[in-house]
């Protein structure tokens, strides 16, 4: 039996730590009332001369350096942004020029918070059916650059930040090898307004008009956007949990999409999850949408709080609708 495994992860964050006093300063807000309504202390925006593919090259290059893989060996390059460094081409082809991997495909995957793990299922996909033998999944936003600073509703919640995972198989004797168990991925286009940037595509086109409109701002719609994403997370995880014949109880770990703490509360508390199994780091570095689930998933392994034999549940839901889990023996 053919598995996908995870053998090296790495994040990047920008230098420029950014504390809710500074975001107060354009809101009717102050700044442990925005701890309050998100869990977020600060958060890192890129600096002026950095875009997503600048992130994400450090983010790549430390997941290859902890898996001993030179980036040169790699087979695929899927790399997950909502904040690409231009419309075409491919900020993954920007990526595999940087990392001098000229074997590699490349190519963008746009699922907003969800793209790293739709990412991950095409790696696992490919990698099982033997077309590659490794991938690099990466995800790379610079969200800061597309906040209206003056809107309570996104300006409080997004930093910048990569993260990455080298993916390869292995040919396993049995369900307890580590590796990826599986991936489910689900989407709902009939609420795509909920989370959104209206201009600057085909539809509607940047104009001076868009810009005093503010139309290149991220736009959320707060509330409904909660009920739906605690539903459909927890009906996902459960779901996934049933499949694989696996309890709470079983889980080492839990890492989710690191979107706001009142959401990531919400589906521990209707799922019955202790909140000492999730791992967090959205109090230091907010929601960096894609980049979230691997930039977490990094820090855990790092700092240990994931060990060999562990399995971990990752979970996301983004903009699209778009929502996903996987469940990982590590």
């Amino acid at each position: 039996m053919r598995r996908s495994r995870i053998i090296g992860t790495g994040s990047y964050l920008p230098s420029r730590a950014v504390g809710n006093e500074e975001v107060s300063r354009s809101l009717r807000l102050n700044a442990e009332a925005i701890e309050r309504r998100t869990g977020i202390r600060t958060r890192r925006w890129a600096a002026e001369d950095e875009a997503s593919s600048d992130l994400a090259e450090q983010a790549a290059r430390r997941a290859c350096e902890a898996a001993g893989v030179s980036p040169d060996s790699v087979d695929a390059i899927l790399l997950s942004t909502t904040s690409p460094d231009m419309t075409f081409p491919s900020t993954a082809c920007l990526l595999q020029q940087r990392l001098h991997a000229p074997r590699a495909a490349a190519f963008d995957v746009a699922a907003s918070c969800s793209g790293f793990l739709y990412g991950l299922s095409m790696a696992d996909a490919f990698l099982r059916s033997g077309q590659y033998h490794r991938c690099l999944v990466v995800a790379a936003e610079v969200k800061s650059r597309f906040l209206d600073p003056a809107d309570e509703a996104t300006a409080i919640l997004f930093g910048d930040g990569a993260g990455a995972a080298l993916v390869t198989v292995e040919e396993v004797s049995g369900p307890a090898a580590p590796g990826i168990l599986g991936i489910r991925l689900h989407a709902d286009g009939s609420r795509y307004g909920m989370i959104s940037m209206p201009a600057g595509g085909s539809r509607k086109p940047a104009s001076p008009e868009t810009v005093r409109a503010q139309e290149h701002t991220i736009r959320i719609q707060g509330v409904p956007l909660f009920r739906v994403a605690v539903k459909r997370l927890a009906e996902a995880v459960r779901d996934t949990l049933k499949e694989f014949g696996v309890g709470v109880h079983d889980l080492g770990r839990v890492v989710f999409h690191q979107a706001n703490g009142r959401l990531l509360s919400a589906v521990l508390t209707r799922l019955g999850i202790p909140p000492d199994k999730m791992y967090s780091v959205l109090e230091r570095f907010g929601n960096t949408s894609s980049a979230s689930l691997p930039i977490a998933l990094d820090y855990a392994v790092h700092e240990g709080r994931i060990a060999p034999g562990d399995l971990v549940l990752l979970g996301t839901f983004g903009g699209g609708l778009t929502w996903g889990t996987a469940l990982v023996r590590w």
